[in-house]
Parts: structure tokens; C-alpha cells; sequence
């Protein structure tokens, strides 16, 4: 019996050591005001704050004004063509037969659709009967003959201001007194009535012009290139 108490007494001590280790695990650590700490969330410098997205990043970068116009404007300040104005215009493609200008009597100035030009007068139009308006003379200056590049021998014309491609001139026909036929894509023009103002011609940008002439010049070989002292 006397080693019976003891033994009971420290039963109950380990039981009750136990339950109040069981409470304590599941009590939540409290701050040293009592209460459980909260997350600051109205502090703009709180460490726990989510870093800034790349993608948020990419979105403030596309509200920024882009420079693609601008550029595209200095690199080419001629009126905007259409796809079917381009295949005539820049890569000398040719319409079809009896399209717009071709029998047209109206008077007024056919200018260059690219660059607003003047290149005929109506009073030089005359029906030729080939299937495209035909001119019998240019505006002083307006347009510039070159040998065609794709070996027919035609001479090819092309505004003298941006190099729109036109048509080709035909000389010998005796369609017209001076025996000249220019055959003119109705495309490459835009008829401004008679009394009606002229718009600005459009010319490329002095830097352009000079970039251009300046890559030209350092293209050309120096007097002590060895190709020249060679001979070759």
C-alpha cells in the first residue's frame, strides 16, 4: 500500500502534464500585445508586397507613343498607294486594256499619282486606239526616258520626280503630227479638272536626298583603289 500511492500520485502528475502540452500545440503564437499579428497591407513598402509582373511591365512600355509611323513617314513621304497602284507604280507592272483615263475628253492636268507631278496636259491626249491613254507630248521636264531593263529595247518612261513608273514612249507611229506616243497607265495618274488648284508636289526630304548621295559617293572607287592601278 505505501508503494501503491506514490505510484498513482505520479500518474495523475504525467496526465495532467500532457493534456496542458496538447493545449499549448494548438494555441496560435500571440504577439506581445496579446493578439495575433496581422499582414500590413496598407503599407506601400511592406517587404510581403508581390514584386511588379513582367508582363505589367510590358503593358506600360506599349502605352508609350510608337516611332514605326514616323519612321515609315521619313523613309517614304509620297502619297500611300494601293496594293494594285504599287504593282504598276514601283514594279512597273501594266494594267489592263481600256481602264480608267483611256477615252476620257475632260480637260485639265494629269499629275504623277504618286507625288502630285504634273506630267500631261489633256490638250496633248489624243485617242490612239491602243487600250491606253495616249499623249502626243510631256510637260516640260516631267518625265524621264530610260532604256527598259527587261531587254525588249522599249524605252520606258517614269516620273522625274519619285521615279513612278509611268508606261513607255513609241516614236514613228505617225499617229500625230509630232509622231510621238506616250502610252501612259491610267493608274500612275489623277486628272485635276481645269480651274482647279494644282496640290503641293511631294519631294523626298533633304536628309534622305543627302544620305542617298553620300552612300553613293563612297560607293564609287578612290584613284588608289587597286582595281584602277590593275587595270582590270
Amino acid at each position: 500500500m505505501k508503494f501503491r500511492l506514490p505510484l498513482l500520485l505520479s500518474i495523475a502528475i504525467l496526465s495532467a502534464f500532457g493534456a496542458y502540452s496538447a493545449t499549448r500545440a494548438f494555441d496560435p503564437p500571440k504577439s506581445s500585445g496579446g493578439s495575433t499579428p496581422a499582414k500590413d497591407t496598407d503599407n506601400p513598402n511592406s517587404k510581403d508586397e508581390a514584386p511588379e509582373s513582367d508582363s505589367s511591365k510590358t503593358d506600360e512600355k506599349s502605352k508609350k507613343p510608337s516611332n514605326l509611323g514616323k519612321s515609315k513617314k521619313m523613309s517614304d513621304p509620297f502619297n500611300r498607294l494601293t496594293s494594285d497602284e504599287a504593282y504598276v507604280i514601283l514594279r512597273k507592272g501594266t494594267e489592263a486594256r481600256e481602264k480608267g483615263y483611256t477615252n476620257t475628253k475632260s480637260a485639265g492636268t494629269y499629275i504623277c499619282k504618286r507625288c502630285n507631278a504634273p506630267l500631261y496636259n489633256s490638250t496633248d491626249k489624243f485617242d490612239s486606239r491602243c487600250g491606253w491613254p495616249s499623249f502626243d507630248d510631256q510637260i516640260k521636264g516631267a518625265v524621264k526616258h530610260q532604256l527598259e531593263t527587261d531587254g525588249t529595247g522599249r524605252i520606258e518612261i517614269v516620273c522625274k520626280n519619285c521615279g513612278g513608273h509611268l508606261g513607255h514612249v513609241f516614236e514613228g507611229e505617225q499617229l500625230t503630227k509630232k509622231n510621238t506616243r506616250h502610252c501612259v497607265n491610267s493608274i500612275s495618274m489623277k486628272l485635276i479638272a481645269e480651274g482647279k488648284e494644282l496640290p503641293n508636289v511631294i519631294k523626298a526630304d533633304d536628309e534622305e536626298d543627302a544620305a542617298k548621295a553620300a552612300e553613293k559617293k563612297e560607293s564609287k572607287p578612290t584613284k588608289e583603289s587597286p582595281i584602277l592601278k590593275s587595270g582590270k
